[in-house]
């Protein structure tokens, strides 16, 4: 008779699960990690715009303490029948429009050149980025100097051209905008800037190797394998930058304050007018949940378009 015991079956060699679940205690140390940024989440974005949605409903002012009386639509009502309130959105729509395009053709061309040049790649990054850390009051100033009526460089150059009268950029309602534009661009074009230079980085030179052989030219080469290849770096870096610019107030509020008049109030500035001048925090609510359903919009535009370019490629 064989020494092996009946039935017995051979020892199998097991290994554990991929898709086990972590042990309680690496569950514990995840969420440990995770506390600090979910605390400050809560407390200074998440609960302020729950509060700020519920307010929206309330005639809420600073001068009296909570919430004050429930009042529905009503401010939202005042605001859609407000001509400030348009005029402001339009505003912020023009600044939009003044920015949005430079910043991404710009810093798009840009990094295009800079990576091509085979030296001085870290003094164009440096040059181009060391704007974008600077605080916006630094930038306001510069450009207030830069534009201040007679003095300024800009009516110092306007002087050399032969004008007797320089126009003063900041106190005329129809260039005022555009000064800020201006501004802004040359603050922000650096964190574009960056990002495409990375994306460029990513593209293997064999590619453009290839294209040279079969006889592309350098124009060519970025039409047809540039451009195609930096889609996603395209679309992320103008969602960026549109709900950049739909958010603006520090260079509005510092250079300009909102004029000459009313040429230049976007719709952070006129929330700011409404809540914090006219004392009523209700309609502010409902301005700022309104401006955030628009930049939620652009956003879910974006991510629809993303998804469209996936199922593409």
């Amino acid at each position: 008779m064989s020494a092996h015991t009946v039935g017995a079956q051979p020892a199998v060699a097991t290994t554990p699960r991929a898709d086990a679940r972590p042990p309680l205690r690496g569950q514990r140390t995840a969420w440990l990690f995770i506390a600090p940024f979910a605390f400050f989440y809560l407390c200074f974005l998440l609960g302020p715009s729950v509060y700020m949605f519920v307010a929206s409903f309330f005639d809420a002012s600073i001068v009296k303490n909570g919430l004050g009386n429930f009042i529905g639509l009503e401010n939202y009502s005042t605001l859609v029948q407000s001509r400030d309130f348009w005029s402001s959105m339009w505003h912020t729509l023009q600044f939009t429009l003044y920015t949005v395009p430079p910043l991404v053709i710009l810093s798009f061309v840009f990094a295009v050149l800079a990576n091509r040049m085979p030296r001085g790649q870290t003094f164009w990054r440096l040059a181009f980025f060391t704007p974008f850390i600077l605080p916006s009051a630094a930038i306001s100033l510069i450009w207030v100097f830069i534009f201040t009526a007679d003095t300024g460089l800009w009516a110092t150059a306007q002087k050399w051209l032969g004008s007797d009268a320089p126009t003063p950029v900041l106190g005329t309602p129809s260039l005022a905008m555009v000064g800020i534009a201006i501004a802004t661009i040359w603050w922000t074009i650096g964190f574009n800037f960056i990002l495409y230079l990375a994306g460029l980085q990513d593209i293997p030179r064999e590619l453009y190797e290839a294209a040279a052989i079969d006889g592309a030219t350098p124009w060519q080469q970025i039409r047809h394998l540039t451009i195609p290849m930096l889609s996603r770096t395209t679309t992320l870096v103008l969602l960026l930058q549109i709900i950049a610019s739909l958010k603006i107030f520090d260079q509005v509020y510092l250079m300009t304050s909102g004029g000459p008049g009313t040429s230049t109030e976007t719709a952070l500035v006129f929330i700011t007018k409404v809540g914090f001048t006219d004392y009523r925090l209700g309609a502010a609510a409902a301005a700022s949940f309104m401006l955030f359903v628009v930049i939620v919009v652009f956003a879910v535009i974006r991510q629809v378009a993303e998804r469209a370019q996936q199922k593409g490629a």
